[in-house]
């Protein structure tokens, strides 16, 4: 009975070792995903803005191609509308 308990005692023993050990690897594990996800929101972070920035400039550029594309339609409906009045008065 005496070498049973010895036996149970070293087993318990490396058992508070294993579990040390996997106490400590989760601690390096989860400051180095703490690591790992701080940088990652850090890039996420630079490419939104990025992106943001790259997006005003192309809406910014839509918008001035569509001010002087709607102006440069405005300008010919008006020349043809100038035209076609001359056209009714008999002025042509």
């Amino acid at each position: 009975m005496t070498d049973d308990m010895v036996h149970l005692r070293d087993e318990i023993l490396a058992m508070r070792k294993v579990r040390g050990s996997l106490m400590s690897d989760l601690q390096k594990d989860t400051k180095s995903r703490k690591k790992a996800i701080t940088h990652l929101c850090s890039h996420f972070g630079h490419a939104r803005a990025k992106m943001a920035k790259q997006t005003k400039h192309e809406r910014l550029t839509f918008m001035d191609n569509l001010k002087h594309s709607v102006g440069a339609l405005r300008k010919e409906m008006t020349d043809d509308l100038v035209g076609a009045r001359k056209a009714w008065a008999g002025k042509n």
